[in-house]
């Protein structure tokens, strides 16, 4: 008997630890360590970069994460001057969000999975300005095209998203009380929720929040100021110089010191006085990359059981520093701008997942102690019924699977931008304009095309990749 229980344990533990190597490959790889062209990308190796996200994309399609993957190859493809594979990968993203968003309710069996699984395991729907800037993105890509009415109709569809953005996380809030309402651990979850260490543990760890600058829930300025621009330069009538007004002074509320910004509103009224739009260049700067989700651990306390804390894995906001900090603007004619800032996206970004936060706790707490107890009723079972091998088959199994499942969801579009500045200057006679990095760096001489209104859009991913240069006119 001894020898064949031996036997047997051997066997389980075997097939054991291959399932839960299984689960740690399968169920474990975060969003960051999937990520296959996030080196490439870093470093302005677009074509690997597209090369690696096209292949990802296609290859994810019909999974759980197949919209996050679309945003990123629709944003590689635009840096690379793709603007229609570009707008096409985005309609697939977009598809996806809105059949989400158009669902009455989230499925009960899809969230009732994570609770013994993990948000991560869930499909990514979306966030609220994955949808405002893949909207604002299309706009840019088809005024790149030179389609003006269809980026109107993107422009359009990004001012709705973000009123629609508010009353979106009024519902998920709404939600995952619910769910914690309904979990048969609500008590022990608020015990959770309260305790003095665990509360200390998440005001460190998202201390760093409270630091960004405050915008209004779900607005960004950036999308704000393409409106603005786009409406100044191409009025259907006066009702949409009043838009663009309107815009640049909300603009304008975030960023008081942009004195491109002050000029534009000054622009305005000339129009609406009837003046003629005078030659104008602007120079937009997308710069560095959006804020990053890393994994934290953070012990919660387990009433129920014989330990005082257990791990749980949350997601942690993590804004990158490596960035040009502005780009010089020079003419032949001795002018000499530099860009300035419009939207920062590490507060865009930092907002939404401020909001998140309570869902996120909500649902990890909850979850959390849902698979504590189920592992814990698996053991206890096994030690009463299946003398030592099935106590230790027991114990080794619920370990892998506590592990394969204690992840948090760290799935964000990475390769947004940190910031968003602009500069406008009267078009120089010659009609060339130098762009040199602040720090010093590489200087690239731009001939403007024909236009009365031009718009230089320069890109840098970090400090030491290459600046990429495009234009578009807008009238």
């Amino acid at each position: 008997m001894i020898t064949t229980n031996k036997l047997l344990f051997k066997a389980v533990f075997q097939g054991l630890v291959a399932l839960g190597v299984g689960a740690i490959v399968t169920g474990c790889s975060t969003y960051n360590q999937r990520n296959p062209f996030a080196g490439y990308y870093r470093y302005g190796n677009l074509a690997s970069a597209e090369t690696e996200a096209v292949r990802m994309a296609d290859s994810e399609k019909n999974s759980k994460d197949a919209i996050i993957w679309r945003l990123e190859e629709a944003t590689i493809l635009r840096a690379n001057g793709k603007y229609k594979e570009s707008n096409t990968a985005f309609e697939m993203a977009e598809a996806k969000i809105d059949d989400y968003a158009n669902q009455a309710k989230i499925k009960l069996g899809n969230e009732a999975g994570a609770m013994l699984s993990n948000q991560a395991n869930l499909p990514y729907r979306g966030r609220s300005y994955d949808g405002i800037m893949l909207n604002t993105y299309k706009s840019l890509n088809y005024m790149q095209l030179g389609d003006l009415d269809r980026a109107r109709v993107e422009i359009n569809r990004a001012y709705t998203r973000q009123q629609e953005a508010v009353d979106a996380n009024k519902k998920r809030i709404a939600d995952a009380q619910a769910e914690e309402a309904n979990s048969k651990d609500k008590d022990k979850v608020e015990k959770a929720r309260q305790d003095p260490k665990f509360k200390g543990e998440l005001d460190q760890a998202y201390g760093n929040l409270d630091q960004l600058k405050a915008y209004s829930d779900y607005v960004n300025p950036f999308t704000v100021y393409i409106q603005g621009l786009y409406f100044l330069s191409n009025p259907a009538g006066i009702s949409d110089l009043e838009k663009a007004r309107k815009s640049l002074q909300r603009v304008l509320a975030f960023e008081q010191d942009n004195k491109f910004i002050k000029e534009d509103l000054k622009l305005e009224e000339d129009l609406t006085a009837g003046k003629p739009f005078p030659p104008t260049t602007y120079v937009i700067f997308e710069t560095g990359l959006a804020p990053m989700r890393e994994q934290l651990r953070i012990d919660i306390p387990i009433i129920f059981l014989n330990v005082s804390y257990v791990g749980a894995a949350f997601p942690l906001f993590r804004p990158q520093e490596d960035f040009q900090p502005a780009l010089n603007v020079y003419t032949s004619g001795g002018v000499k701008e530099t860009t300035q800032l419009v939207a920062s996206m590490d507060s865009v970004v930092g907002t939404d997942f401020k909001n998140e936060m309570p869902v996120i706790i909500t649902k990890t707490l909850v979850a959390t102690i849902a698979k504590a107890a189920a592992s814990y009723a698996i053991t206890e079972a096994a030690e009463k019924g299946g003398g030592d091998v099935g106590k230790w088959v027991a114990r080794l199994g619920t370990l892998a699977y506590g592990v394969a499942v204690n992840i948090a969801d760290l799935r964000t579009w990475t390769t947004l931008p940190k910031q968003f500045q602009v500069c406008r200057i009267p078009t120089p006679a010659d009609r060339k304009i130098d762009l040199q990095t602040a720090g010093g760096g590489q200087r690239i001489t731009v001939t403007l095309n024909e236009g009365t209104v031009n718009v230089i859009y320069a890109k840098s991913i970090t400090s030491m990749s290459p600046l990429f240069v495009s234009q578009m006119k807008l009238k």
